[in-house]
């Protein structure tokens, strides 16, 4: 039996793994599809705030409630934590295509299961609101900002967000693609969140 020299051998198992593939950026309709739900979740939210009084900001219906203004900050910490703990640090990694046999959900549930309300879940400590962004000024300017990077490295990006992963302590695996659908929809979710604060009982009315 023929036996080839190491060197050949290896570069023939390096060029045979997944790895080495070359990478695969989103296609149009993915982008299309996610630069839709990012304006439909950040239109829907910049609205939900719009015009509040400060009382109204602040208004809690029970103590164990958040006010407009907690929702609003746990939103853009999210958010924050997913571009720059999350993304950001994916991208500047190699591709893991092995991994995409850990991921459990496909995107179609994603989208649909986040703004769902009827199922509720308790917020990690470290993405609950501590008072950081007390104003609705702090507020648009975080989300603003972070929205702006999130789309310019989506748009500027030859890379595979589909063989990129970050671990989501409830979803486990997902990949960067599915990431920006979790935030868009996370948003979507606490903007609902919002409008029932406004429903509540005893929720200040606007100022005449």
């Amino acid at each position: 039996m023929r036996i080839l020299p190491w060197f050949l051998a290896v570069s023939i198992l390096v060029a045979q793994t997944p790895a080495a593939l070359p990478e695969a950026p989103l296609s149009q309709g993915e982008r299309d599809q996610v630069n839709r739900l990012l304006a439909e979740s950040s239109q829907g939210f910049l609205k939900a705030i719009e015009g509040l009084t400060p009382a109204q900001w602040t208004f809690k219906s029970a103590p164990d409630r958040w006010s407009i203004q907690e929702c609003a900050e746990h939103i853009v910490t999210v958010e924050q934590v997913v571009e720059n703990q999350v993304i950001a640090k994916a991208l500047a990694g190699p591709r893991e295509p092995l991994r995409r046999a850990e991921v459990k959900f496909t995107d179609a549930f994603l989208i649909a299961a986040l703004p769902d309300r009827s199922h509720k879940a308790q917020a990690p400590e470290m993405v609950a609101p501590k008072g950081r962004l007390a104003t609705r000024e702090a507020v648009l300017a975080a989300f603003g900002a972070n929205r702006k990077a999130l789309v310019g490295q989506l748009e500027g990006s030859h890379l595979d967000w589909r063989a990129r992963f970050g671990t989501h302590p409830f979803f486990g695996a997902l990949d960067l693609y599915q990431w920006v659908l979790l935030a868009s929809g996370h948003t979507a979710r606490h903007t609902l969140q919002i409008e029932e604060v406004k429903r509540s009982p005893g929720y200040p009315a606007t100022d005449p």
